[in-house]
């Protein structure tokens, strides 16, 4: 990267981190606050703005780096579409946080912008690489299967964003590997759009770890999934990886989501009504503080990123073997996270 590109990425951070605090302010925090309910595990007003200090410092990178020709590659058609739907969930996101919408408009909004970078961008997953087995192609159903991934990656990340920390630092860690991952791989686009992704949440994650002054709010979490889902799927459409090394990076949020999803599936409960059933708030609600929580959480992103990055260069059969041990491992967070509720309840008189 030219010094140049350095330092836009290095003013995005700065940018996120002055918005950020001016958005902490009080001349702010009197409007658009998450009030706690019988679901948050806050027990005060929190202004839940956050994401627009995020997006709008991205963007304006973005911009910056397109007018300083840092790459003649970096603005394609398909980023431009990434881009716009991105807005697009903003836009339905910040209206969501402030009037409140219903399951069914905030779901067509992401099926609108899910089709438009598939069908629009042209971004389509053709084929998914199992290790020392095969390449299953997708064939025609390549088309909806992206787009649901893409929904679901955008609605992942707006679940897990329930305690101070947890989605900023998936944010910061989760892209900035990708983003040393795109470089590694040469692809210097996809390494500065992921680069300054990371570098706006940092700056927002300042005032966002416990107690957090700050939440992001759904305008953040739904399109940081979104451009999670879509970026990546960039970079396997380059070559620079297969799909299970975003799957490895984003680890711990794709499992915990997963996992409550298909327990509360399998209860018959309304999955689109909030809850707090997640991994991170069943071990809140046992009796661990939120520093503990995020504490383990960051130090499994960690291990979940190294060890992408350490897929990434294996032999199929090492990259046989790493999956199997995160399968392993997420039968033993779902017995761990039990085994605390357990302790929990027989402590209590």
């Amino acid at each position: 990267m030219s010094m140049l590109a350095l330092k836009i990425v290095a003013g995005v951070g700065a940018l996120s981190f002055g918005l950020t605090k001016l958005l902490c302010s009080k001349f702010f925090q009197s409007s658009n606050l998450d009030l706690p309910n019988n679901r948050s595990l806050h027990s005060f007003p929190v202004p839940r703005t956050g994401g627009v200090a995020i997006l709008g410092s991205v963007m304006l990178g973005g911009i910056a780096l397109w007018l300083a020709g840092i790459s003649d590659e970096w603005w394609t058609p398909l980023l431009g579409w990434i881009c716009g739907m991105t807005l697009l969930l903003a836009a339905v996101s910040f209206w969501d946080d402030r009037m409140g919408l219903s399951p069914g408009f905030r779901l067509g909004a992401q099926l609108l912008a899910a089709s438009g970078v598939v069908w629009g961008g042209g971004l389509q997953l053709s084929a998914v690489t199992i290790p020392a087995v095969g390449v299953l192609v997708l064939g025609l159903g390549k088309g909806i299967i992206t787009v649901l991934l893409l929904i679901w990656m955008s609605n992942l990340y707006n679940f897990m964003d329930g305690i101070d920390g947890l989605a900023g630092g998936m944010t910061v860690l989760g892209f900035g590997i990708l983003s040393g991952l795109s470089w590694l791989g040469g692809a210097q686009d996809l390494a500065l759009t992921t680069a300054i992704v990371a570098v706006g949440a940092g700056g927002f994650l300042y005032f966002n770890l416990p107690p957090a002054k700050i939440f992001m709010g759904d305008v953040g979490s739904v399109p940081l999934g979104f451009i999670a889902g879509g970026l990546a799927l960039k970079g396997i459409d380059a070559g620079l990886f297969n799909v299970w090394v975003p799957l490895l990076i984003f680890f711990p949020f794709v499992a915990d989501s997963t996992a409550t999803l298909c327990r509360r599936l399998l209860r018959g409960e309304k999955v689109w009504c909030a809850h707090r059933e997640h991994w991170y708030q069943r071990l809140v609600l046992a009796g661990w503080s939120h520093r503990r929580t995020l504490g383990v959480g960051y130090a499994l992103m960690l291990a979940s990123g190294m060890t992408a990055v350490l897929y990434n260069l294996a032999t199929e059969f090492v990259q046989a073997a790493i999956l199997m041990g995160w399968m392993a491992i997420f039968v033993i967070l779902t017995w761990a996270v039990n085994l605390a509720e357990w302790r929990a309840k027989k402590s209590d008189p």
